[in-house]
């Protein structure tokens, strides 16, 4: 791998031949697209995942965990916005930390945000495969697993257009199907069910609830991780300085309604603690109020799969560009920096990201870490990732400010230096809590960067920069 020198303010912008143009990104997207990705990035965490929060903290526990993560998430989106803005670059947060503090930082920072996208969507596509194999037992996981991965790295490569618009029709659909969900259970809420024991097995505050808020950051985090990743189709956006504020706000927002009215709700009608340690939180509680002959469940059993897919397509759309925009600077092989000479997208890094995403899935069977199999860890190293990522990102947005206060900013984060100083000290408290209670995943996440950034800096050295 040969880098050319990129120093702090090297433009990220693709290197052209005059007689031979290379094909580059198209501005395709509007609000409604980056809302829908936005939305859809995240939504699969609507539907799965946060509800272990509450066997490690308890209903009320994890009301507060979700309380203060939600305010780590808006005050990064608002930081967020600003970065975005001001450098609308596909990298995100890669070209933020190289502008602001030169290669080898944002290298990690990329090399973090990798491993965020291309380790979340191994779990997502399991998921997906589990649902169709309980609808079809013929069709091992696995192999549906598989299926999804090609059908979407293909959606992606041949048609962005088209994989915008589908990911905006499938996440309108999810998010249709989470409000008839809190319609339809709305009649069956107890505030006396949500609150029962609700401090990690206790009616009362006490120490001991504290260690499971700390434990209940993870899946917390799962309600809104890789919203983000709006930023890596920043080079893709229609007018960024004016779409990207309103589709990330849009987008934050609409999360939030959500993550806490199915919460609320699901933990309100009945025993909270028979849903805690369950990947179908939401059937069941709509079980419980509708009965199991209703069309109701069978309609959310079925459009269930729409707020997976969507996650599971967007995801694949951020990392592809994650992917490209370090590729085409130098910072990984120039063949995953390669777009589609007709379709114009990102077909090298698609793909790459997706082999990696495949071997998780058929490694889950035989890699067991800490007794929990691979893609349990992996989902975990990928919150590691977007932590210190968040860290890169909101340091990034501070040195900027002082070392370039002349750029032009479209948008000017709120609040600041408040705003983006408490998104810093939550993300590097929730990195921290998390290696504490995940040691040893966190240290085979702290190994996976050391690599990557020993194999970085080999190639630099060899090719003498």
């Amino acid at each position: 791998m040969t880098r050319p020198i990129v120093t702090a303010t090297t433009s990220l912008t693709p290197r052209h031949d005059a007689r031979s143009p290379a094909p580059v990104l198209q501005r395709r997207f509007g609000v409604f697209h980056l809302w829908g990705i936005a939305v859809g990035l995240v939504i699969s965490g609507e539907y799965f995942g946060w509800s272990y929060g509450w066997a490690a903290a308890g209903t009320l526990g994890f009301l507060v965990t979700t309380f203060m993560v939600a305010l780590m998430y808006a005050a990064l989106i608002f930081s967020y916005t600003e970065l975005t803005t001001s450098i609308p670059k596909a990298g995100g947060p890669f070209a933020y930390v190289l502008a602001a503090f030169g290669p080898v930082p944002a290298f990690l920072t990329g090399f973090a945000s990798i491993m965020e996208f291309v380790f979340a969507p191994p779990a997502i596509a399991l998921a997906i495969g589990a649902y169709l194999h309980v609808q079809y037992p013929h069709v091992s996981a696995s192999a549906a697993a598989t299926g999804a991965y090609v059908v979407f790295m293909a959606l992606n490569i041949f048609g962005v257009n088209i994989a915008a618009t589908f990911e905006l029709v499938i996440t309108i659909a999810a998010i249709v199907e989470l409000l008839v969900f809190m319609v339809v259970v709305m009649p069956g809420f107890s505030w006396a069910n949500f609150v029962h024991d609700g401090w990690a097995g206790s009616d009362t505050f006490s120490l001991h609830a504290v260690g499971g808020i700390l434990a209940a950051v993870p899946f917390a985090i799962w309600f809104f991780l890789a919203i983000e990743g709006v930023a890596m189709t920043a080079e893709e956006a229609r007018s960024p300085h004016r779409t990207i504020p309103v589709a990330y706000i849009a987008g934050i927002i609409t999360l939030m309604v959500l993550a806490f009215g199915i919460m609320i709700l699901a933990g309100g009608v009945g025993d909270w603690k028979a849903l805690a340690n369950l990947n179908d939180p939401l059937p069941q509680a709509m079980l419980a109020v509708v009965g199991p002959r209703s069309g109701y469940v069978h309609m959310l059993v079925w459009l269930g799969l729409f707020g997976l897919v969507a996650s599971f397509h967007g995801i694949i759309m951020g990392y592809s560009r994650q992917i490209y925009a370090m590729a085409r600077e130098g910072y990984l092989p120039a063949v995953l920096g390669r777009l589609h000479p007709r379709f114009g997208t990102p077909w090298a890094a698609t793909l790459a990201g997706g082999v990696v995403g495949m071997m998780a899935i058929y490694g889950d069977r035989y890699v067991t870490i800490g007794g929990q199999p691979l893609t349990a860890n992996i989902v975990t190293i990928s919150v590691f990732g977007a932590l210190t990522m968040y860290l890169f990102a909101m340091a990034s947005l501070f040195r900027l400010r002082r070392s370039q206060p002349d750029r032009v900013r479209p948008w000017s984060v709120p609040g600041y230096p408040v705003v983006p100083g408490f998104a810093f000290v939550a993300a590097l408290c929730a990195l921290v809590g998390m290696a504490v209670s995940h040691l040893a995943i966190f240290g085979v996440y702290v190994v996976f960067m050391a690599a990557g950034l020993a194999v970085y800096l080999f190639s630099r050295r060899l090719s003498g920069t």
